[in-house]
């Protein structure tokens, strides 16, 4: 048999230092204290996150009239009639191929967004950005700025230190619950749930998805911020494989700044960088990183560390635009001492999204276009599959459901064939159809309206297919089901 080594410190057992304790492999998160910065980028980072906010917030509240027994809301996804409403469309269950295809629009877009001009996305319209840009304003609104912010996080606690932090912490609560109560709004008729929240007087589960949705931005907004981006996001390690060498990313431009370092006023420019080693871009960065590292992970392209270079380099005299918008290639060929190419919009993942995203959209649009406004549904009767009356005739029995998508209530004509000498009837109404002779049913405006059928034919019928055409009244549209008819063997 094989001898087993054990492996045990000189010192143990002998009174001997204590062998060091293994190597922690977690690092606790360092709190980032992101200095408002001022520029170009700044107030486009201002005017999105106040588009985006008021579209959500305001969004649910917008009316449209769609008829008596319908909530006039212009976007409402209602569960309890299962229709998805935006403004002039209307989804039904039967139509959510076309959600689908939104989804990959949506996608695609995002692709091609980002092989144009990186993360875009992240930096100014992902939801985590705005509403931790938002948190971020209203922490500086109580707490200062930067260094303000690490001056009071080091002090002792006091009275000025609690009225700061808890004056944050309440609007940043309430902040998180009109944004879980706005989400809420889109599942129901915003009036009404308006006026039933205090009351007791709207669905528990409105309650508690409210109740979600205001803690998780608490957290996520609030608390965990930039780590959402580098540990839950999976973008940042999916945007790699959609971008490329030519796509623009903020970048630092190492051909201009480097070899850096501080600078006296009396010394000369020559054979060194523009890069002052100021750091203004590291104070600016939500994420705490050093875009002069290089392609990071974490940088999630906002660009404030632009603005925050451009105003140092005005400030010392020199041209801006060390850090900025450009292409790999072209920070490589200047460092080459080679002229850089110019940007190249059309390229081959860039046609190859946008060419998907036209074909995927005209298809949508013609599809919802063509849309049949009326459907019908036929679903034959498993147990017994016919029934042979005293006559000797076979009956099968079927249900029909008729499905109205327009606001007008409608007549709707159903015909039978496919069978000799065939006839049936309608549970609920007195007279017998034939192929020659159709039976009109009512259905009602947005409806979905269930009907019994009894098809009967002379015994000796064998197993055959029905054609079961419903056709509407006034505007001859159709829709037709085949459905088989069962009889002994």
């Amino acid at each position: 048999m094989g001898q087993t080594t054990l492996n045990i410190h000189p010192s143990a057992g002998k009174g001997g230092p204590t062998p060091p304790p293994p190597k922690d492999l977690y690092a606790k998160r360092q709190q980032i204290y992101p200095k408002l910065a001022h520029g170009n980028f700044r107030l486009v980072k201002w005017a999105v996150m106040a588009v985006t906010l008021g579209i959500y917030y305001v969004l649910p509240w917008i009316r449209w009239d769609r008829g008596e027994g319908i909530p006039d809301q212009a976007v409402l996804a209602d569960f309890q009639s299962e229709k998805f409403y935006f403004f002039f469309i209307e989804i039904w269950p039967q139509d959510i191929h076309y959600l689908a295809g939104l989804l990959i629009l949506a996608a695609l877009g995002l692709f091609l967004v980002t092989s144009l001009l990186g993360r875009v996305w992240c930096g100014y319209t992902c939801p985590q950005t705005v509403w931790t840009d938002l948190f971020i304003w209203v922490e500086r609104a109580f707490e200062g700025d930067r260094a303000a912010r690490k001056r009071l996080d080091n002090q002792p606690m006091s009275v000025n230190k609690l009225a700061r932090k808890l004056g944050k912490h309440t609007v940043w609560l309430i902040i998180a619950f009109w944004t879980g109560g706005a989400f809420i709004l889109y599942w129901h008729d915003a009036p009404t749930i308006a006026r039933g929240w205090f009351t007791g007087d709207v669905p528990l589960s409105a309650y508690w998805f409210a109740g979600i949705l205001t803690l998780t931005t608490y957290f996520l907004a609030g608390w965990m911020r930039e780590q959402v981006c580098t540990y839950m996001c999976p973008w940042p390690r999916i945007q790699a494989a959609l971008t490329d060498e030519h796509a623009l990313n903020v970048t630092y431009r190492y051909d201009r700044g480097e070899p850096r370092g501080p600078k006296r006023k009396t010394e000369s420019w020559d054979e060194r960088g523009d890069c002052i080693d100021c750091d203004q871009c590291v104070q600016v960065c939500p994420m705490g990183i050093d875009i002069r590292d290089g392609e990071q992970l974490e940088c999630i392209h906002c660009a404030l560390c632009i603005d925050a270079c451009d105003q140092m380099m005005t400030k010392i005299d020199r041209p801006t635009g060390l850090i900025a918008y450009d292409t790999e290639v072209a920070v490589a060929a200047r460092n080459e001492g080679t002229t850089p190419p110019k940007y190249r919009l059309i390229r081959s993942r860039t046609v190859l999204y946008a060419v998907l995203m036209i074909a995927i959209a005209a298809l949508m649009t013609w599809g919802f276009m063509t849309k049949a406004t009326i459907e019908a549904n036929v679903l034959k009767d498993r147990s017994p599959p016919y029934v042979q009356l005293s006559n000797g005739s076979i009956q099968n029995g079927y249900t029909l459901k008729l499905i109205n998508k327009v606001a007008e209530p409608r007549t709707m004509i159903v015909s039978i064939t496919g069978l000799e000498d065939l006839s049936f009837s309608v549970i609920g109404f007195e007279h017998t159809g034939s192929p020659t002779q159709p039976i009109e049913l009512p259905v009602e405006a947005f409806g979905v309206d269930r009907y019994r059928i009894l098809v009967s034919v002379p015994a000796g019928a064998t197993q055959r297919q029905i054609t079961i055409t419903v056709t509407d009244k006034d505007s001859g549209e159709a829709d037709t089901n085949r459905a088989s008819f069962r009889g002994p063997n």
